[in-house]
């Protein structure tokens, strides 16, 4: 039986494998283009530089972390 450590450690290890498919996928992609896999909109420039593995814009990502907090 698993016990929360070892659940907790496999949904990292899913997490971490879609952001690297996620990523990979990008390969060659104009980021200027980039967009919000949650919105669609546009991802800004100045978070494309600052963490240039966003998947999101900062608005979607602060509702999932938003989501994450009232999970636990």
């Amino acid at each position: 039986m698993a016990d929360n450590a070892d659940r907790a450690t496999e949904l990292m290890e899913q997490t971490l494998e879609h952001a690297l498919a996620t990523r990979a996928s990008w390969t060659g992609v104009d980021w200027a283009r980039a967009e919000c896999e949650e919105c669609g909109d546009e991802i800004p420039a100045a978070r494309r530089e600052a963490a240039p593995w966003a998947t999101t814009c900062i608005e979607c990502q602060s509702i999932r972390e938003q989501r994450r907090r009232h999970v636990r």
